[in-house]
């Protein structure tokens, strides 16, 4: 069986890490660069790291910041936010990233997908799907969770899929910050839909959340949190002995 990877992510805001609920209500935590090295050493697979407001502030990615994450880190680090052309996967690229997270670009223009794969591998492009339901519908958001654009999610996260996008990271709006679970019936519809490994995002609160992700859907390649990392409410050492002691597979 494949091994669970266990993600942080990193909001970064001006240059420092912040985290909210349901997409708002930012506050700071920490330096980036001092958190990723801190998770680099303290058993994380890989690290998440969004500019979270480059997109809905119409500038490009911060790179200095990235630059010398990925000096510190050895683990895969994937970046996202204001990736909108080819040349800004180039250069988040050249900064140290593995793989280049994209989402409002996307949706802008749905042949940078496809651009992308061609010119560095499904493996290097992952889809961000920022995900809420509106009317009983999943419906995809754009600029950080702040805008509708009323695409139905499952049908556009396959379509970008087939595309070339070589990972799912599905962003729950509804669970994000709540800390009562992962959105298990928004996972189980993306895992039914495509063929590629999909990491969940948005609602862990506990250890036991991530022991019933992967029980109740094995088909869900990672879970990505943020606040309960940050905040130590959950170290990740003491999640992947459980994780184990449950039969999960997961790197220690």
């Amino acid at each position: 069986m494949i091994t669970k990877r266990i993600i942080p992510c990193l909001d970064v805001r001006d240059g420092r890490v912040v985290k909210g609920v349901n997409f708002e209500g930012l506050r700071d935590v920490s330096s980036p660069v001092t958190l990723a090295e801190y998770y680099s050493r303290c058993g994380a697979d890989e690290l998440v790291f969004y500019d979270i407001t480059a997109s809905a502030e119409g500038r490009k990615l911060f790179t200095d910041i990235l630059t010398e994450t990925a000096k510190r880190v050895f683990i895969p680090l994937t970046v996202g936010g204001g990736i909108n052309t080819l040349e800004d996967f180039d250069r988040v690229l050249k900064c140290g990233a593995d793989k280049v997270s994209v989402n409002s670009g996307a949706i802008r223009n749905p042949d940078l997908v496809r651009a992308a794969a061609e010119r560095y591998g499904n493996q290097c492009v992952v889809l961000s799907a920022d995900v809420k339901r509106v009317d009983g519908v999943f419906r995809v958001f754009a600029k950080g969770g702040r805008e509708n654009t009323g695409m139905e999610a499952i049908g556009w996260i396959r379509r970008c899929v087939e595309a070339g996008a070589g990972e799912i990271v599905v962003n729950s709006i509804d669970t994000d910050g709540v800390k009562g679970g992962f959105d298990l019936e928004m996972l189980d519809a993306v895992c039914r839909a495509v063929d590629v490994p999909v990491i969940a995002s948005g609602g862990a609160g506990r250890i036991e959340d991530f022991i019933t992700l992967f029980k109740t859907l094995p088909r869900v390649d990672a879970g990505l949190a943020a606040s309960i990392f940050h905040f130590g409410t959950v170290k990740i050492d003491d999640l992947k002995t459980q994780m184990k002691a449950a039969g999960i597979p997961a790197r220690i």
